[in-house]
């Protein structure tokens, strides 16, 4: 079986390295707390009861501060430690770890230091722990928590809530289950009223987890004494009552040693004709060895479950540290090697995007298929061929020479201003497209979990994709908007080879012109080249070739859009910044891989906290179990 001492010791070991991570109850929320698998021993006692003096008995020192009213009003976290060297004694806080403390005077001046710069110079209380370790070889190896002191009224200068802030605050201990309770009641109060006693009959109704401990013994009235209760017949727990002895008023005022007064408690037991056959289980040094003792038997007990959620705590902190990624390396190449591999993953998931592998492409489509027709469709051509329009376009391309058959320069004059129209939702779908891809950039760099690490690389990436974006947009411009230019350069011939034919048609309704003409000519009506049935069939003829450039826009915009900014988007999105990113240096490099600070920092203690657990793990299988 292990021995005691590299049990308990052990378990001191893990605490005080939990404590230096700052886990000590409750810790990080999004892993189970070792500190709260790790059995202690809560001191729980109504003001006045005497808790300070047994714990200043167990420890052997005086080093508690002292007063009236709520003198503890921090939890005090005391883990002692059995040291070999004889000479050495001294005392270390969680808060000030390098500072080693031989004058234990000195000692209770930092502990209500300390309390003064959370709670102020008040009566106020606050949950946040003193961490006091001490290391001696007068003490036993065990975890104390002295816990602010149970009370019923609220004092000057108290809030009205502190009765309930104190209990709660110590239930929040005590209710643990591997919280060892001890319970410390005045001999000279009657049993039934201890607080102590009542809240832990709340928390552990059975008694297995509480040790029942009288004080003032001595202070009892004449004729009275307290054996019912340490015999446990007043109120029976699963473990025995301690009686003990603590030193008076004035002793404590004459600084009476420790070591005297553990020989006077002695002395009062064993000359006592109440409890001299209780006098080997009473005592602040029994209380000690019991208490070490059934820590032992309960660390023991817990090994199996302490393994399991160390290991399980283990499993959690190498996933997310995995999540969260490793630490950067810091030469160049290694640097290099690591940015590229983030910009590929964001390639990936903006290709994937795009692709349809995740949403958001579509919205492209979108562009060709609503809002380019919407705007096609809304361009003014009604007023632009309106007959007054048509008119007056076609006279002033005359000039002064009328035309004689078609108005061939009219007729340009009008599709030309009409194919004018296009540019705009050309222009729109390239800037529509343009934000879209935007977008997508965007929500890839929000997405890609490789990349919330850096955000000056974030900022570079986004950075460089807009640019390039940028880019393709103008290129894409220039596409559509020669796409427009080229139907304006050359118009179809077809369209005005028909115009002569409808114009002599309209001259013969029916008959072959090339036949009598004069016959023709006297049987049909004059045609009036400047009516208004002439320029509207003008402005119809018009309006149907539009219409035809029309449709052959709606099929060509799409294709120089997605030949010019998608096409490109998807292949050499980056590869501008990647011929950047080749020249830079190893500082420069370096600053694109820095992290967010609450990132770094949370990674440090997930690291931190990783190593604690595996070295506990690797210290509980190394506890020697002899049988």
């Amino acid at each position: 079986m292990a021995t005691m001492e590299s049990l308990i010791g052990l378990v001191n070991r893990i605490q005080r390295a939990c404590t230096a991570l700052g886990d000590y109850g409750g810790g990080d929320e999004a892993f189970s707390s070792l500190w709260d698998a790790l059995p202690s021993v809560a001191v729980v006692g109504g003001q006045s009861s005497g808790k300070s003096s047994v714990l200043e008995s167990i420890v052997g020192r005086d080093f508690l501060p002292r007063g009236s009213g709520i003198v503890t009003r921090r939890p005090l976290v005391l883990q002692l430690q059995q040291t070999e060297d004889a000479k050495q004694e001294y005392a270390e806080f969680g808060h000030l770890p390098r500072r080693r403390f031989t004058d234990f005077s000195l000692v209770r001046q930092e502990i209500q230091d300390e309390t003064d710069r959370v709670t102020g110079k008040t009566k106020m209380i606050s949950p946040v722990p003193i961490h006091l370790s001490i290391y001696s070889p007068y003490v036993v190896n065990l975890t104390l928590i002295d816990l602010p002191g149970l009370t019923k009224v609220a004092v000057e200068g108290q809030q009205e809530s502190i009765v309930e802030d104190i209990e709660n605050m110590v239930r929040s201990y005590v209710e643990k289950p591997n919280s060892i309770i001890l319970a410390i009641s005045p001999a000279n109060q009657d049993i039934a009223t201890s607080d102590a006693i009542k809240l832990s009959r709340e928390v552990d109704p059975s008694g297995e987890r509480t040790f029942g401990v009288l004080t003032k013994l001595d202070l009892m009235d004449k004729g009275t004494n307290a054996v019912d209760v340490l015999e446990g017949r007043s109120y029976r727990l699963q473990h025995p009552w301690v009686g003990v002895v603590n030193r008076s008023q004035d002793d404590i005022n004459k600084s009476v040693d420790m070591i005297v007064a553990r020989r006077k408690e002695r002395e009062y037991f064993a000359t006592s004709p109440d409890y001299g056959h209780l006098a080997s289980k009473m005592g602040s040094e029994y209380l000690a060895k019991l208490l070490s003792k059934h820590l032992e038997s309960v660390i023991r007990a817990r090994i199996p479950s302490i393994t399991s959620l160390i290991n399980k705590s283990i499993d959690e902190l190498d996933a997310e540290l995995d999540h969260l990624g490793r630490p950067v390396a810091v030469d160049a190449g290694a640097q290099l090697y690591t940015i590229l591999e983030l910009c590929r993953a964001f390639d990936r998931i903006f290709k994937e995007h795009l692709d349809g592998g995740r949403p958001g492409g579509d919205r492209v489509y979108g562009v060709f298929d609503n809002q380019l027709p919407a705007a096609l469709r809304k361009l003014p051509f009604d007023r632009h061929l309106s007959l007054q329009n048509v008119k007056r376009i076609v006279s002033e391309a005359d000039g002064y020479q009328p035309h004689l058959i078609a108005p061939e320069q009219g007729y340009r004059r009008l599709i030309e201003g009409s194919l004018n129209y296009f540019r705009g939702p050309a222009e729109a779908s390239v800037d529509a497209v343009h934000f879209v891809l935007k977008e997508l950039v965007r929500k890839s760099i929000g997405e890609c979990q490789e990349l919330k690490r850096f955000p000056s690389l974030q900022s570079a990436i986004a950075g460089a994709s807009n640019e390039a974006l940028e880019r393709f947009r103008e290129e894409g411009k220039k596409a559509v908007i020669r796409l427009v230019d080229m139907e304006s350069s050359y118009l179809t011939v077809e369209f005005f080879r028909r115009l002569p034919q409808e114009f002599e048609k309209m001259g013969n309704p029916g008959g072959n012109p090339k036949e009598n003409p004069r016959e023709n000519s006297a049987a049909a009506p004059p045609v009036d080249r400047y009516g208004d049935g002439h320029f509207r069939r003008i402005g119809s003829n018009v309006s149907s070739y539009v219409n035809m450039v029309s449709e052959t826009l709606r099929n060509s915009i799409p294709k120089a859009v997605v030949y010019c900014q998608v096409k490109e988007a998807k292949q050499n999105l980056l590869n501008h910044f990647y011929i950047l990113i080749g020249k830079k240096e190893g500082k420069q490099l370096a600053d694109l891989l820095d992290e967010d600070p609450a990132l770094m920092e949370k990674r440090l203690q997930y690291a931190k906290r990783l190593e604690l657990y595996k070295k506990a793990r690797d210290e509980i299988d190394s506890v020697s179990w002899v049988r």
